[in-house]
């Protein structure tokens, strides 16, 4: 039954930018369940930000396709989560708003950028919230701060309403406390839709099984090499070790187009923020330039003075790679090594069903301690593989290191975010 209630969260880790006080929900599957959205997709008279001063007070005058199909299955849309400014950043640090803290331990990071929407289920906020994944956005937070987080197949979760950082990579997707809740939110938001050139029909049903005998799991072992926290990699095997006594079998593997996966990625989510960003001129979005001053002149002060230090960073990162002279060293090169991540995955899979590694290299860093961008780049070496190929994937969490959460991450074959699910529903069912 349709109604309407009161919220007032205590948000002392600081997950939203924006919240609503009177919440309106409807009838449907998700009738008056709490979900908190990411802000950088749209809703209809709710300030979107981004995280960024540049849309400081921005109103979208309609809602992401997601949000829609929220509020048509009954959701109670509790506010707009922070985020690292624009989705860029590993820690939600990167936010004009200040950043979000780890509900676990509020001196250390959430992860990101995803890392409001995380906090917020973490602390009990919100039962289920809204991310977005680009090279792991949302499977980063959700294992640093012990949550599930989905990122789908790209193309199954239509991107419209999404403010695009970089098209080609990035992903909307469900965060819950477990499995059954991501896969409930899952359901609704999986599907057709014909403003997404990208969307593919391929909605999603929930039910799963925890019986994995015969399953074949795949470990490669550049997952668990150099720079992996020994005590991450322990904790994960022993996950694997637990599917295994469930009737999986475990089969080593290799990975080589690994070392050169971050730079791949980096280089072309930066050439299509470069792109993406350019929109943000004082003319179509962002505050009125100053129309006594030069064209150029106030162009460079407006974005200077709207775009935060690591937003600026990649924007020029990216348009170098893109500039004449450089485009075939840079981008071209990159685009080479993203089909031989994709190579690898397809071989891989000719002989397993998933593949399991960690989540992340490390347990949830402190706030400050990344304050190196090269180092932050580093800790998305696991997460931006599936990124580069659309292929699906899943953190769940698998143990503790130093009291702070560790993530399994579980990687499918395109199209087949059922299976990763099931089983990371089955190691969660067995280690209850």
């Amino acid at each position: 039954m349709a109604g309407c209630l009161s919220y007032h969260p205590d948000d002392s880790v600081h997950a939203f930018i924006t919240t609503l006080p009177e919440v309106r929900y409807g009838d449907g599957p998700l009738s008056g369940v709490t979900v908190a959205v990411k802000d950088n997709i749209s809703t209809k008279g709710i300030q979107t930000t981004c995280a960024s001063r540049i849309l400081k007070g921005y109103i979208p005058p309609y809602d992401a396709h997601v949000v829609s199909l929220l509020k048509n299955a009954g959701a109670a849309i509790v506010g707009k989560t922070n985020m690292d400014e624009f989705g860029m950043g590993t820690t939600t640090e990167n936010s004009a708003y200040g950043p979000t803290l780890n509900p676990l331990d509020k001196k250390r990071v959430p992860g990101g950028s995803s890392g409001g929407s995380a906090a917020a289920v973490a602390a009990g906020l919100a039962e289920l919230a809204i991310g977005s994944d680009t090279g792991g956005s949302i499977r980063c937070p959700a294992a640093f701060c012990g949550i599930v987080g989905l990122k789908p197949t790209y193309g199954r979760v239509s991107r419209f309403g999404l403010i695009a950082y970089a098209n080609s990579l990035e992903q909307i997707g469900p965060m819950a406390r477990d499995v059954s809740g991501v896969a409930r939110l899952f359901s609704v938001i999986a599907g057709y839709d014909p403003r997404d050139s990208t969307s593919v029909d391929r909605p999603y049903t929930p039910g799963f099984s925890s019986d994995i005998k015969g399953l074949r799991i795949g470990v490669p072992e550049e997952f668990f090499g150099e720079g992996v926290n020994p005590a991450v990699a322990e904790s994960v095997r022993e996950a694997i070790t637990s599917l295994e006594s469930r009737g999986a079998e475990a089969v080593s593997c290799s990975m080589p187009s690994m070392k050169n996966a971050l730079a791949a990625y980096y280089v072309t989510c930066t050439s299509e923020a470069s792109s993406n960003l350019a929109r943000f001129d004082g003319v179509r979005y962002g505050p009125a330039i100053e129309t006594r001053k030069s064209w150029h002149e106030a162009y460079s002060e407006q974005r200077k003075e709207g775009f935060g230090e690591e937003v600026r960073r990649r924007i020029i990162l990216g348009t170098f790679s893109l500039a004449a002279g450089y485009y075939g060293r840079y981008y071209q090169k990159a685009q080479t090594a993203r089909q031989m991540v994709r190579n690898d995955f397809e071989r891989i899979f000719r002989d397993v069903d998933i593949i399991a590694g960690p989540t992340m290299p490390d347990i949830a860093f402190r706030l400050g301690e990344k304050s190196d961008p090269l180092q932050m780049y580093l800790s998305d070496i696991l997460t931006v593989p599936a990124n580069l190929a659309g292929v699906p994937a899943i953190s769940v969490p698998c143990g503790s290191v130093d009291s702070m959460p560790v993530g399994l991450q579980l990687i499918g074959r395109h199209f087949e975010d059922e299976r990763i699910i099931s089983t990371a529903y089955a190691y969660e069912q067995g280690v209850l």
